[in-house]
């Protein structure tokens, strides 16, 4: 016989997710005692303690509290499906969704992508969160994400991801600059070079792998985790950059003009895909989601080209689910 209630299971999440208890009974609109009174309720029923109290300064998982975390998030999800199957039968799809997307990637595909599946299935609410591959991964490690649109660099082996397309790397120069004028450009060619870096993990690690694979090594001017920053110091002729992520406008926030071309080495791809915690059941809304993400990268990247969303008029429609 069970001894603990969702509602204990809520409030306890709640406490984790804002690392206080007064925060967590304000967010939740319930008294503190109440919090207190379900997290010590918890805490007696599993025999452990879940957090450690600091004095003035909140509380934070033990490691018991962080296992435990990851299963009431999964608890209360199911629970919160199965009472979404009693109306999605007569109210088409219905639930919601802890999305994630790479910093650099979300720009780029998230607005149209949203904007596709809020029209298809608006009954399903997406929460969506960005950041760089340690948050994704801690996010999806930890339950607060149930979906991530990431690349498939570096991954730990209790991440599952469907590959949804590949990406070359291409070349960023200011306008002027002498190489500006070859139509492919290899890394021979780039190697003493100044390089601003994409400074973003895996970013960083895979452009720098480009060169070492060639037997290579790159001379970095300048690093930085914008992306804009990067275009910004190559259109003021500070070197050149190695990117996947292309936005359409090659001009920088200052104004100043930039081109791009293909690189002339066979290289590794930058394969995009949707991850997974392994050990997490897929909920409805994270099947109907990753079945129309599927559907929707493949009418928009046949090939493999730059990392880029298509303009408004090329966008096709989207078949009925």
């Amino acid at each position: 016989m069970l001894r603990y209630s969702l509602r204990q299971l809520e409030y306890f999440s709640a406490t984790a997710e804002k690392e206080s208890i007064a925060k967590a009974a304000k967010s939740l609109n319930i008294s503190q005692p109440s919090v207190s009174k379900a997290i010590t309720n918890l805490e007696a029923q599993f025999a452990t303690q879940l957090f450690i109290r600091h004095h003035a300064r909140g509380v934070s998982l033990t490691p018991a509290g962080e296992r435990l975390l990851v299963d009431a998030r999964g608890l209360l999800r199911y629970a919160g499906e199965l009472q979404q199957h009693a109306l999605s039968s007569r109210e088409g799809a219905l639930g919601e969704l802890e999305l994630a997307c790479f910093v650099t990637v979300a720009p780029i595909f998230m607005p149209a992508l949203l904007a596709d599946f809020s029209g298809r299935f608006p009954g399903i609410e997406i929460r969506l969160h960005e950041g760089n591959q340690d948050d994704l991964l801690t996010g999806l490690s930890s339950g607060r994400f149930e979906l991530a649109l990431m690349y498939n660099l570096m991954l730990p082996v209790d991440i599952d991801i469907e590959l949804l397309a590949s990406f070359d790397p291409y070349v960023l120069l200011p306008a002027q600059h002498r190489l500006a004028k070859r139509k492919k450009i290899s890394l021979e060619a780039l190697k003493d070079e100044p390089l601003i870096l994409l400074d973003v993990p895996p970013s960083r690690d895979y452009f720098i792998s480009l060169f070492r694979a060639a037997g290579l090594e790159p001379q970095v001017a300048f690093s930085s985790p914008s992306l804009e920053m990067v275009r910004g110091l190559v259109g003021r002729n500070q070197g050149y950059s190695l990117l996947v992520t292309h936005p359409y406008d090659d001009h920088t926030y200052d104004g100043q003009t930039i081109v791009t071309r293909p690189l002339a080495d066979k290289t590794v791809t930058g394969d995009l895909g949707l991850a997974r915690l392994a050990q997490l059941r897929p909920s409805s809304a994270m099947t109907v989601f990753a079945q129309f993400c599927k559907d929707w990268f493949v009418q928009q990247h046949i090939d493999r080209g730059p990392c880029q969303a298509p303009t408004p008029k090329d966008l096709p429609a989207m078949p009925d689910q």
